[in-house]
């Protein structure tokens, strides 16, 4: 696709593994020139993440977050690596990392440093719990977050021990606040003409992320807890219910779905029924509903659900991993990709914004350092010292 969005803008991303690198590509992916700095010697931890490797270097893991993007490895912490990447700060509009909270000061990727190089340049921060607390030089993860901010005592079944999401979705949501953070950034450099450092961390978007149910407690003391079937606190039925083969979910988000819904499965006197009259009616009974709906539901197979309910009521099946990107929906809507990469074409994932109707492609990232002397070069480095760099 020609003129993305952010084609123009360049990125310096000190970054590995999850949180950081699915931010950044979301950069990538709209047209930003996101400069990957690996540290030596073996560049982006998840480079070596398994099970599935792309030769040596390379994973099936790493390419998942990383397309779109070109390699460069420096050592940060080696005055040649330094002078690399001032040279680079002073050409770029941003600088990203997702390190330990203590880290970036440490590094000089901050403001404060960095702006006397540049001073237009963002320095966005993605840390577990922050800069700017007690906690900066903890290390942190998706799950630690989902155990602290309280989504492990909202996950799975409520006689069940407390359970993290199959994803990590804290990792995701943390780095595509933070690309949002770092946009907004650079709009606002472009407008007075001196940048900023924007933080995010792993905690503060967890519990961000609670929501509503935050807003009940705040307020009201009211404490939201597990509910069997996956249900939702207050609608009912929304829920999953067994169906002959398996599982479907069902969201009756409003009463004209209920009605069509009960009709639909052959019980339409249940609208009539003051213990279903309403949600705060059917939030006294939920658990004798899913009775009566199991029952029903039961007769026939998640298919035969599904397509008697299609765009009339909310309704999708359970599916597992495989089920999910075999479905033929997700090929109807043009979800994957193939990519092109050394070791063969890969499938991957498409970046789900459209611009103009269309899917933004991917690019494999190349090997590590693949893109140092093309850099150099533009840098300014001769042949010597590109060769002397290149081969440190």
């Amino acid at each position: 696709m020609k003129d993305l969005p952010l084609q123009g803008l360049r990125i310096l991303a000190v970054e590995q593994y999850g949180a950081g690198p699915y931010g950044s590509m979301h950069l990538a992916d709209l047209g930003a020139e996101v400069i990957k700095i690996e540290s030596p010697p073996g560049g982006d931890v998840s480079r070596a993440t398994g099970p599935y490797f792309l030769g040596e270097g390379d994973s099936l893991f790493f390419q998942t977050f990383n397309l779109n993007k070109r390699s460069l490895r420096l050592d940060l912490k080696a005055a040649e690596g330094r002078e690399v990447f001032e040279k680079l700060v002073a050409s770029a509009d941003a600088v990203l990392n997702n390190l330990r909270g203590d880290q970036p000061a440490k590094l000089g990727l901050d403001y404060a440093t960095l702006s006397k190089l540049n001073p237009k340049i963002v320095c966005a921060h993605l840390s577990a719990y922050g800069r700017d607390n007690e906690r900066a030089a903890w290390p942190g993860y998706d799950y630690l977050m989902q155990a602290e901010a309280g989504f492990m005592a909202l996950t799975g079944e409520p006689d069940a021990p407390p359970a993290r999401f199959g994803l990590s979705m804290v990792d995701f949501m943390t780095g595509t606040t933070m690309a949002m953070g770092l946009l907004a950034a650079i709009i606002g450099a472009m407008r007075t003409g001196e940048g900023r450092d924007v933080d995010v961390s792993l905690f503060d978007v967890a519990l961000h992320q609670l929501s509503y149910p935050a807003t009940w407690y705040l307020n009201e003391g009211h404490r939201t807890e597990r509910l069997s079937r996956s249900a939702h606190p207050s609608t009912v039925p929304c829920q999953v219910y067994r169906t002959a083969d398996g599982w479907v979910m069902v969201m009756c988000m409003l009463e004209k779905f209920w009605q069509t819904f009960v009709e639909g499965i052959g019980s339409p006197a249940w609208a009539a029924e003051p213990r279903f009259a309403n949600f705060a009616a059917r939030r006294d009974v939920r658990e004798e509903l899913t009775v009566l709906v199991d029952e029903i539901l039961s007769t026939q197979p998640t298919a035969y659900w599904t397509q008697k309910f299609a765009g009339r009521i909310p309704i999708a099946p359970v599916l597992d991993i495989a089920q999910a990107l075999d479905n033929p929906y997700v090929r109807d809507v043009d979800m994957l990709q193939d990519v092109t990469h050394p070791q063969g074409t890969q499938r991957l994932l498409r970046n789900p914004i459209k611009l103009d109707g269309q899917r933004l492609s991917g690019d494999a990232c190349p090997s590590l350092n693949a893109d140092a002397d093309a850099l150099l070069r533009e840098l300014g480095y001769n042949d010597a010292d590109r060769a002397r760099l290149l081969g440190a």
